[in-house]
């Protein structure tokens, strides 16, 4: 990745998380981390003398929402981006994060790659230059910062995920038994199952029967 070092404040409550999050950001060519904030207050108090590129922000901080923190950012002006970090699922949030101006929004919990692919795809964003031709310009620079037209990975379409997630509502099934019941092959199958996982919707659960190795269940977790 070439240009300019992008420089982002972590913005996390939990310790562990914290430095997990720090460690991962430093990871990703082309980022640094300026600052690891504890509370929405500790964040606003760094971002008046340090200005950053970017705020990884997680949404319940103990002294206020991250909404919070986003609407202070904006209305003291700063011109840094937000990529929401947190456990919030609720469309509502989602909505109000956007109307604020959140670049992408990361659901809890997630891996590095996960991370990796969100800061990748927002420093191609952001390195960007010259005018846009037409609609079409502006729609690729679009989805290259949310990942295509759905917000998906390459190769994934929405319909598919949909009818996935649908499949693990009834019951926990193996990838096997989704393929089938949504006539795909069982490794695509199993592609968007490690998606649901990877961003918090489902979990893995080992099957164990006869003898030997269990066989991999998927389910949508609870909600809590």
């Amino acid at each position: 990745m070439t240009g300019p070092t992008i420089t982002v404040l972590v913005v996390e409550d939990e310790e562990i998380t914290a430095e997990a999050n720090r460690v991962y950001v430093e990871r990703v060519p082309g980022f640094t981390v300026a600052g690891v904030a504890r509370s929405g207050s500790e964040a606003l108090r760094f971002l008046r003398t340090t200005p950053v590129d970017l705020i990884l922000l997680d949404f319940y901080l103990p002294d206020m929402h991250g909404l919070e923190v986003c609407r202070a950012v904006r209305a003291a002006g700063l011109s840094c981006d937000v990529i929401a970090v947190t456990s919030a699922r609720d469309l509502v949030v989602v909505r109000n994060a956007v109307a604020l101006g959140v670049a992408q929004y990361l659901l809890k919990p997630f891996t590095f790659a996960t991370l990796r692919e969100k800061l990748t795809r927002y420093a191609e964003f952001r390195a960007g230059e010259g005018e846009v031709t037409g609609q079409g310009d502006v729609d690729r620079a679009l989805a290259t910062l949310r990942g295509g037209p759905s917000g998906l990975p390459k190769g994934m379409t929405q319909d598919t995920l949909d009818a996935v997630a649908a499949e693990l509502r009834k019951a926990a099934k193996s990838a096997q038994a989704v393929g089938a019941a949504i006539g795909v092959s069982r490794v695509t199958a199993r592609r968007y199952l490690e998606y649901l996982v990877e961003t918090g919707a489902a979990d893995r659960v080992p099957q164990y029967g006869g003898v030997g190795r269990p066989e991999l269940l998927y389910r949508i977790r609870t909600q809590r």
